[in-house]
């Protein structure tokens, strides 16, 4: 029971990671209804920026660099590239963001090349015992941090003009636009946040357990990716429940990968597509995405 207790442990504060890196797809398609296939470069973007200055000034400002550094590159993406083809096929603009995001990530890993580049976090490699269960203290401050900041981004979404004007443009673009709404306004905000956030999920993706940030680490994006589709692409919180879904499954099928030998190596990996899959067979829009109406 107690292994039990501490696979799920990890898995929700896992969950709580990819919920942050979902989050991030949720937040741009709302706003722009394109689904960004760049997340995967704006995490390793924000990693890289911490890893290379924490030396130098600290692990908190590096972290505050990293995350301003992912929320400045979101923004210039949208500046530069998604705004000039505002009004294409959003299966164009989708193109668009793998080119951007071959585009940075062939940058970013070779800079890193072969080295595996530590962000010099303070928790180490502390471990938290409550009876027989053991957690890590960077799984927990991952949930902690995750849990505040998805709070913080719900209350912003709901109160504030920003929030306003995207829930506007989510519902109809050319009405919000006749309204007052500034769409390119909402779209760089939208893109920068969803940078800060990738930034955030990048340092608990990087820190112990696993040996830090390498040319794989923004591969973890894919794993997210599920997360999102499952929850629906434009529900937060679906982001939050899809993260923690695919967060307690990977963990699960981890956990207990030699007593399901007979199903190969590697359900881990695997493990989230499966249920993304399992749940769009029956609810195609995802479990809190809104339903689409067609006359036929």
């Amino acid at each position: 029971m107690s292994t039990f207790a501490e696979i799920l442990l990890n898995g929700l504060s896992l969950g709580s990671v990819y919920a942050l890196i979902a989050l991030g797809f949720v937040v741009i398609f709302r706003a722009t209804e394109v689904v960004n296939f760049a997340h995967a470069s704006l995490l390793l973007a924000g990693g890289y920026i911490t890893a290379v200055l924490h030396d130098d000034i600290g692990f908190w400002p590096a972290l505050v660099a990293g995350i301003a550094g992912a929320a400045l590159v979101g923004a210039a993406v949208e500046f530069v590239v998604i705004r000039r083809y505002r009004g294409s096929d959003h299966s164009v603009l989708a193109i668009v963001t793998i080119g951007v995001d071959i585009l940075l990530t062939t940058e970013l890993t070779r800079r890193i090349g072969t080295d595996v580049l530590t962000l010099g976090d303070p928790w180490g490699d502390a471990v938290v015992s409550v009876g027989p269960i053991s957690l890590a203290q960077t799984r927990i401050a991952a949930f902690v941090t995750a849990a505040l900041l998805i709070t913080a981004f719900l209350l912003v979404f709901r109160y504030t003009s920003w929030g306003v004007a995207m829930r506007a443009a989510a519902e109809s673009a050319e009405t919000a636009a006749l309204m007052g709404v500034r769409l390119g306004r909402v779209s760089l905000g939208a893109w920068a946040v969803a940078g800060g956030l990738a930034a955030v999920a990048a340092l608990f993706l990087t820190v112990f357990p696993t040996p830090g940030l390498e040319r794989a680490t923004s591969l973890a994006a894919l794993k997210a990716f599920p997360a999102a589709i499952l929850g629906g692409l434009d529900s937060t919180t679906g982001a939050l429940v899809g993260g923690l879904l695919v967060g307690v499954t990977e963990s699960l099928a981890t956990g207990y990968q030699s007593d399901l030998t007979f199903l190969g190596r590697g359900l881990g990996d695997l493990a989230p597509y499966l249920v993304m899959v399992a749940v769009l067979l029956i609810r195609p829009a995802g479990l809190f995405g809104t339903k689409e109406l067609a006359r036929v």
